[in-house]
């Protein structure tokens, strides 16, 4: 039985605390349990926004590049279901004010099927790629993915017959946890493959990257330069918001969709 609306009502009122859940995955024994129960199975990979992303390399005029939101159109043109939220639930429940509120997840497979009718919609893949076009144009980045909390404050099943894909801002995302989560957890959220992403020489010093807030907090400052870390999901906000235009995300293997729709594949069945 789908989740009731008060159950969903519950869930938006607690959002905020989710850090303090992510910091109890630390915790022995418990997060074990907590791992098993909300994110046994996932596999969810960052999207960097098309505009962000620069090729390795020259290309021929002529030559079709892929870029990452192909993976999530390929999956809309293959699904047979496909659902749109109503609200995204984290930006309502933080009350944000810098991106719209009403677009919502775009969840791909059967068992959105079993989403309470209250909380969103049946859609065509046609309003489906809509939808992700308005997403795009409000700034919003994707993550796609096997996602079991989904699952789970849904209420619906089976796992391997719902793919996710959340439409993000770098203000109200519920992965702002990942630098509290246990590092089994957070390990399961993935930068795309084939991304890398650089400080050049145009770096300043000013720290604004830091400032603007890095979603994993992966951008530390070394003397007068930024320096990326490990942790970065290459998500391309640092990008955005460099006044000095001296980040740049890359893309060095051009044959990414390839590997990344069969990885996906296999986790979730959405025909």
């Amino acid at each position: 039985m789908a989740s009731p609306v008060w159950f969903v009502s519950l869930v938006k009122r607690t959002f905020p605390q989710r850090f303090t859940l992510a910091r109890l995955t630390k915790a022995p024994l418990l997060g074990g349990l907590l791992d098993r129960w909300l994110f046994g199975g996932d596999d969810i990979i960052y999207l960097p926004k098309d505009r962000v992303v620069k090729v390795a390399g020259e290309v021929s005029a002529g030559e079709n590049v892929v870029l990452p939101s192909r993976v999530v159109e390929h999956f809309i043109e293959k699904a047979n279901y496909h659902w749109i939220m109503n609200t995204c639930i984290c930006r309502e429940s933080s009350g944000c004010r810098d991106y719209p509120v009403d677009l919502g997840c775009l969840f791909l497979g059967e068992a959105a099927m079993g989403i309470n009718p209250r909380l969103g919609r049946r859609v065509g893949k046609d309003e489906a790629l809509e939808h992700l076009r308005r997403c795009r144009e409000a700034g919003l980045f994707q993550l796609i993915g096997r996602n079991k909390l989904d699952t789970v404050w849904l209420n619906v099943k089976p796992g391997n017959r719902l793919l996710t894909i959340c439409n993000c801002c770098p203000c109200c995302c519920l992965w702002k946890m990942i630098p509290v989560l246990s590092e089994d957890i957070g390990s399961k959220v993935h930068r795309m493959p084939g991304v890398e992403v650089r400080v050049t020489e145009r770096c300043k010093g000013c720290g604004t990257c830091v400032k603007e807030g890095c979603f994993v907090q992966a951008i530390r400052m070394a003397g007068d330069r930024a320096v990326i870390g490990e942790e970065c999901r290459g998500c391309g906000h640092c990008v955005e918001v460099c006044p000095h235009e001296a980040i740049e995300l890359v893309l060095t293997d051009t044959a990414f969709m390839e590997d990344l729709v069969k990885r996906i594949a296999t986790l979730v069945d959405v025909t």
